[in-house]
C-alpha cells in the first residue's frame, strides 16, 4: 500500500491544487486545460478510493481519498447545477463585452446602411422612375390614397405580432450568415434593406407627405431596437468574414473559431432584442395611441438597449 501511495500522491496533490482554485472562484478560474484535468483527475481518486477501500484498512487514508472525493465532487455538481448563472453571466458580463470589443465592425453596418438608405430617400423622392425600379409602385399607390396597411394589425396583433416577429429574426440571420461569404453576403442584405426602407419613406413623403409622417410614427417606437439589431447582426457576420480573409496571427480554422463563437453570442443576443421589438411593434406601433407616446418609446428604448450595450460588464474586458 505504501508504493500504491507514493505512484498515487502526485495526482492527488494536484487535485487539491485544483479544488483550492475553485474554493474562490468558478470553473471559469480553470483554464480549458484545467477543467478537463479536474475531470480526470476526480475519476482517478473516486478509482484509488474504491481500491483503497477494498485491499488496506488504513482509515486515514480512506478518510483522506473520501474527503477528496467528496470534494471534487461538489465542486463539479455545482459548476454543472449554474445553468442560471452562466445566462447571467452572458447577459451581464459576455454580451456587452463583445459588442464593444468589436464596435468597428456594427459602425460599419450602420453606416453601410443609413449610406444606402439616404440616398435611395433622396432620389425616391426626386425620381419616380427609380422608385420604380426599386419595385415601389404599389407603396406610391396606397400614400396616394392614403391606405395605411400597417394599421390592419390592429385586427389580429397577436397574429401581426408574431409574424413581424419572425421576419425581423429572418432578416438579422440572414445578414449574420451571409458574412460567410467573405462578409460580402451581408453587405449585399444591409445594401438591399438600405435601399428598400429608404425607397419606401422616399415615395411616401413624395406622394403624401402625411403619409409619410404617419409611417414614421408607426415606425419610431420598434425601429431603434429593430435596426440596431439589424446592424449588430450584420457586424456579426462581418466578423467572420473578415476571419476569414484576414485570420491574423491565427490559423484561418482558429480565427474563425474564435470569431465564430462571438458572432453566434451576438446572434443569440439579437434574438432576444428582437423579441421585445416584435412585441412593441405589433401592440404598441399601429395602435392608436399617441404620437408621442411612440416617440418616448422608441428613444428611451433606444437609450436602455445603448446604455446596456455600452456601460455593463465594464469591470472586465474581453482578450
Amino acid at each position: 500500500m505504501i508504493k500504491f501511495i507514493e505512484e498515487k500522491k502526485n495526482n492527488w496533490e494536484r487535485l487539491e491544487d485544483l479544488l483550492a482554485i475553485l474554493d474562490s472562484s468558478s470553473l471559469r478560474g480553470l483554464t480549458k486545460m484545467e477543467v478537463r484535468e479536474l475531470g480526470e483527475l476526480y475519476r482517478r481518486a473516486a478509482a484509488d478510493l474504491a481500491i483503497a477501500r477494498a485491499e488496506t484498512r488504513d482509515q486515514q487514508l480512506i478518510s483522506y481519498l473520501n474527503s477528496l472525493v467528496i470534494r471534487a465532487h461538489g465542486k463539479i455538481y455545482r459548476a454543472e447545477s449554474q445553468g442560471i448563472n452562466l445566462v447571467w453571466d452572458f447577459f451581464a458580463r459576455e454580451l456587452p463585452q463583445i459588442f464593444r470589443a468589436n464596435i468597428r465592425y456594427f459602425t460599419l453596418a450602420l453606416v453601410v446602411f443609413f449610406g444606402f438608405g439616404i440616398a435611395s430617400f433622396v432620389l425616391s423622392d426626386n425620381d419616380i422612375a427609380f422608385a420604380e425600379s426599386l419595385g415601389l409602385a404599389k407603396i406610391r399607390a396606397a400614400a396616394q390614397s392614403d391606405q395605411k396597411w400597417w394599421m390592419d394589425l390592429n385586427e389580429a396583433n397577436q397574429i401581426g405580432a408574431s409574424g413581424i416577429l419572425t421576419n425581423n429574426i429572418l432578416v438579422s440571420f440572414l445578414a449574420f450568415a451571409y458574412g460567410a461569404f467573405f462578409g460580402i453576403g451581408t453587405i449585399y442584405i444591409l445594401v438591399m434593406n438600405g435601399l428598400s426602407i429608404g425607397g419606401v419613406l422616399g415615395v411616401c413623403y413624395k406622394a403624401n407627405p402625411a403619409f409619410g409622417n404617419a409611417l414614421v410614427e408607426f415606425m419610431i417606437a420598434h425601429g431603434v431596437i429593430e435596426l440596431s439589431c439589424i446592424f449588430i447582426a450584420a457586424g456579426a457576420g462581418m466578423m467572420i468574414g473578415y476571419a476569414i480573409v484576414n485570420p491574423g496571427d491565427l490559423t484561418r480554422g482558429q480565427a474563425l473559431k474564435k470569431k465564430g463563437v462571438e458572432a453566434v453570442k451576438l446572434a443569440i443576443g439579437c434574438a432576444c432584442f428582437l423579441v421585445i421589438a416584435g412585441i412593441i411593434e405589433g401592440f404598441l406601433s399601429p395602435s392608436s395611441f399617441p404620437a408621442w407616446i411612440k416617440y418616448a418609446t422608441g428613444i428611451l428604448s433606444g437609450i436602455l438597449m445603448y446604455s446596456y450595450l455600452f456601460m455593463v460588464g465594464r469591470e472586465e474586458t474581453v482578450e
